[in-house]
């Protein structure tokens, strides 16, 4: 499908932070292509598959981790890009790129460090993805991060919409390279970030029920699940109960999906440019009244029955001592962090914190364990629940 003119055009790009004279390009990718190919090649990224989603380093092979998510919503979003004509590499990027920034144990280990930051600045996962991929995780011989380009940033800082304050770290990285908070993202930006709440609406579901912390029964007290699962049932009268669980969860996202298509597509009437899209006041791609309100509903429903439940809630009390625990050890005693990192120790505050946390905000959840039984003897027992 031929390229729409309210798409981010990877010709047009505003470049990167740091230029590459000489630079061979690998192959005939655009730069958009290039991002993408950065991320999944990245150590971050390959360090998603031992990151909570929803439970923490879960036994089961069927749960899902933020690499798995990632790649969904990367999936959802491209289905999406490609039906607005938009640039898909450029969402596909920013899809898979998203959760970067997340600590282990969720956010959890995000309130935690947000805790032991508090006199330093603070902690968001957000910012800290940033952060990651221009700084932290630095491959190159000549310069700092993945050296994405601008369009990535930026659609990765306004994950929410425009940032009117931002916390040191997307403020610090804004300064060296500007990504124009105030404004709004690309479409393809959007698009991403609404692709990322269809994923984890409906993929949460799946993995809960698969846990038993929700019951079938209870999430058809939403009347537009209890009508779409009548529907699914109607046409699959001899399937299993598996088997329907998972259409249901197909068709579903199918609906979000067709109905985010008409919305954004009806939006769109009269945008003709991608400086219009960042102009316009407000968010283009999005659900319609009533889907928006229904997911407001689908959303409260989860978090009174899966993300806080009672053993959900005691599990993260659990992670977050243990990531307390370790940024009070790294901070008595930094020579118990590997030899890079206390090498690279800053002297003084609040460089010092926050390099401390930069380190345990990369490790795995089971990583994070391990060196927790190093240092102390033992993982607290119960921290990983399914």
């Amino acid at each position: 499908m031929s390229r729409a003119p309210f798409a981010a055009d990877p010709a047009k790009s505003r470049g990167r932070e740091f230029d590459q004279p000489g630079h061979t390009a690998r192959g005939p990718r655009s730069a958009f292509q290039r991002d993408r190919d950065r991320i999944i090649h990245s150590i971050a990224f390959r360090r998603l598959a031992g990151k909570t989603q929803v439970f923490i380093a879960p036994d089961g092979d069927h749960y899902r981790v933020r690499l798995t998510h990632s790649l969904e919503v990367a999936q959802i979003g491209r289905v999406i890009a490609r039906a607005l004509g938009l640039d898909e590499d450029l969402t596909e990027a920013l899809c898979l790129a998203h959760d970067l920034g997340h600590p282990p144990f969720g956010h959890s280990g995000e309130d935690a460090l947000d805790a032991a930051l508090a006199p330093r600045g603070g902690f968001d996962h957000n910012g800290h993805t940033l952060r990651t991929i221009m700084r932290l995780d630095s491959p190159y011989c000549d310069m700092q991060g993945l050296n994405l380009s601008w369009e990535v940033l930026e659609g990765l800082a306004k994950h929410n919409g425009p940032v009117t304050q931002p916390k040191w770290a997307m403020a610090e990285l804004d300064a060296a390279f500007p990504l124009d908070l105030a404004k709004w993202s690309s479409l393809e930006a959007q698009v991403a970030a609404l692709a990322d709440d269809i994923a984890y609406d409906n993929h949460d579901i799946d993995d809960g029920l698969r846990a038993g912390f929700l019951d079938l029964e209870d999430l058809l007290s939403l009347d537009f699940l209890a009508e779409l699962w009548r529907e699914v049932e109607g046409r699959f009268p001899r399937a299993t109960k598996e088997q329907l669980l998972r259409e249901f969860t197909r068709t579903q996202i199918g609906v979000m999906v067709n109905d985010l298509l008409e919305t954004t597509t009806a939006n769109l009437h009269g945008i003709t440019s991608i400086d219009q899209v960042r102009g316009a006041g407000g968010a283009i791609a999005a659900f319609s009244t009533e889907m928006a309100a229904r997911e407001r509903r689908l959303k409260a429903f989860m978090y009174e029955r899966l993300y806080h439940h009672e053993e959900q809630l005691r599990t993260a009390n659990l992670a977050k001592d243990v990531i307390a625990q370790l940024f009070a050890a790294y901070e008595q005693k930094p020579d118990l962090m590997p030899g890079e990192w206390v090498h690279r120790l800053p002297e003084g505050e609040p460089a010092r914190g926050r390099h401390i946390a930069d380190f345990i905000a990369g490790m795995t959840d089971r990583y994070a364990m391990r060196q927790y039984a190093k240092i102390f003897g033992s993982v607290p027992e119960g921290l990983s629940n399914v």
